[in-house]
């Protein structure tokens, strides 16, 4: 069943070699990869925990992005220990530093889903914004030859299942806080 799975992986990445890459392919594939790295979400949540009105949203989304780290990167990743497509075949240039972690799942697509998620909950007109780029950054990996189209589709449903669980927490917590006019007064 794996090697079934894994031979379709390589077919749909060989057809993206073949069909899609081209030199400015390249460059901006490079780009969101790089938008989907560690770095960035933490500095798209520093930036919400400093602004006031949108401090509650950098708490959901910095406690949904370390959940899908803890889940993708630290339990997943190496319990499975699947190889990454450029460990295997070598035939195809790798435009970013070679990663030295494990395949499967992608933290980068997982962080973009549980952020895009989340945000689109609170906000759903960003969703025309953050969806594409979450799908950018995930077809960036298969491009690079970094990922699996199933470490992909696997990464994205766990984002949702994160993203949404994230929401749902905060809905049942803020449910319990007494609100402005309930507060004793002093």
């Amino acid at each position: 069943m794996f090697d079934f799975i894994q031979d379709i992986d390589f077919q749909i990445l060989d057809f993206i070699q073949e069909h899609f890459r081209s030199y400015w392919g390249d460059r901006v594939m490079v780009f969101f990869t790089y938008l989907g790295s560690a770095v960035v979400w933490v500095i798209f949540c520093a930036i919400l925990l400093l602004i006031r009105k949108t401090r509650r949203d950098g708490i959901v989304a910095s406690c949904g992005l370390l959940t899908g780290v803890l889940v993708a990167n630290v339990i997943i990743k190496n319990i499975v220990q699947r190889a990454r497509p450029c460990w295997i075949r070598d035939g195809f240039p790798v435009l970013i530093k070679n990663p030295k972690d494990y395949s499967f799942p992608s933290g980068h697509t997982m962080a973009a889903t549980v952020f895009t998620v989340i945000m689109i909950k609170k906000h759903p007109r960003l969703a025309f914004v953050l969806v594409p780029i979450a799908l950018l950054i995930a077809f960036s990996r298969l491009y690079l030859y970094v990922h699996f189209p199933s470490d992909e589709l696997f990464s994205i449903a766990a984002g949702i299942v994160i993203g949404l669980t994230a929401c749902h927490i905060e809905k049942k917590v803020t449910a319990k806080e007494p609100s402005a006019s309930e507060a004793p007064s002093h």
